[in-house]
């Protein structure tokens, strides 16, 4: 029965790692939420034990365990329903924005909000192919021509 906790930690985080590796957003986004589960037992784990001084302001005999691991469990569980939660939100818009959620497929599309740039403009021939340059006429720069 000791072995089982952190037999059931190890698995989890192991479990997690596999599937942040895949390259679909909800299986990412299970390997995150089973990396914190067995993060949070293996803090459980590393804080299970009895005390046996006096709990701090008051003189109570016997052992006792310390509530710090507890209350850090209790803040990593709120931390990560929130992670999950707002991760599970940018993945259903992606999914709706682009209509598949595989990772290499987003990255490789482009940025419909990205601005397009013009290198050679017909009406203005003497801007120069970079941005934002002193060549163009209406910059009124030193390459302008007045």
């Amino acid at each position: 029965m000791e072995l089982l906790l952190p037999l059931v930690a190890s698995l989890l985080i192991g479990a997690g790692v596999f599937l942040v590796l895949s390259r679909a957003l909800i299986r990412l986004i299970l390997g995150v939420a089973f990396i914190s589960y067995g993060v949070n037992i293996a803090i459980l784990l590393a804080g299970e034990g009895e005390r046996h001084d006096a709990p701090p302001l008051l003189q109570l005999p016997g052992p006792h365990n310390d509530p710090l691991p507890q209350a850090l469990i209790l803040t990593a569980i709120v931390i990560s329903f929130a992670t999950t939660a707002l991760l599970l939100v940018l993945a259903l818009r992606a999914y709706q924005v682009t209509g598949t959620d595989h990772v290499q497929e987003l990255a490789d599309r482009p940025d419909p909000a990205r601005p397009v740039v013009v290198y050679a403009d017909p009406e203005y021939p003497s801007v120069s192919p970079e941005i934002g340059t002193a060549n163009d006429v209406d910059a009124g720069g030193e390459g302008a021509d007045t």
